[in-house]
């Protein structure tokens, strides 16, 4: 008999930059009873820092990203900034879906509400929301990773990305890092139908 073809869900989250997005994923990534692996995206941007290609993203050159969105290779894709794409390709969900693995996504905003239109019962799509965009400033300077132009231009798209918030399904308010965290584990807990044991029930 042939094996079914797993089809896992999909978790979706999206925020502004420097809202705390990557930090919630790597802890739910941690949870072993989710079952999760992550959706490495694909970037024409040179890695920054210790970035290591196949790990934290998929470094592909500006004509070979145009190639993949002239042959539809991607699920979603955005030119965030002038000739700077990212983008989720098809092979990937179909390769942690091939290991019989759920999907998280720590990705742009407007990439996040694609997913969840293309699959709309499958997804789960999660904003985190920082406490406030003076906040959001003060913690992308934090990273020094960037120039200040463009911590400002980040800044400006977080005010139009904050705007779409009530598109996703939930919202995380990142107040306090140890409640989102709770929180989000929360919604996956729920989104996947699984029964949590408390220590009474141990």
């Amino acid at each position: 008999m042939a094996k079914e073809e797993f089809k896992g869900r999909l978790f979706v989250f999206s925020a502004p930059s420097g809202s705390g997005k990557t930090t919630i994923v790597r802890h739910l990534l941690a949870q072993k009873r989710f079952n999760l692996a992550f959706s490495i995206s694909a970037t024409n941007r040179d890695p920054r820092g210790e970035e290591k290609d196949g790990i934290d993203y998929y470094f592909i050159s500006l004509k070979d990203f145009k190639q993949k969105i002239k042959n539809q290779e991607f699920l979603e894709w955005e030119e965030v900034y002038r000739d700077n794409f990212y983008g989720t390709l098809k092979t990937e969900v179909e390769r942690i879906w091939a290991q019989g693995k759920h999907v998280i996504f720590d990705i742009d905003v407007s990439g996040g509400l694609r997913i969840k239109r293309k699959f709309p019962e499958e997804t789960l799509a999660v904003f985190v929301k920082p406490p406030s965009i003076d906040e959001l400033k003060i913690r992308l300077k934090k990273r020094s990773t960037e120039s200040e132009d463009k911590i400002n231009m980040r800044i400006a798209k977080a005010s139009a990305e904050l705007a779409n918030a009530p598109q996703f399904d939930k919202i995380i308010k990142n107040y306090d890092l140890e409640i989102a965290l709770q929180e989000a584990e929360d919604l996956v807990d729920d989104f996947l139908g699984l029964v949590k044991v408390t220590s009474e029930e141990e």
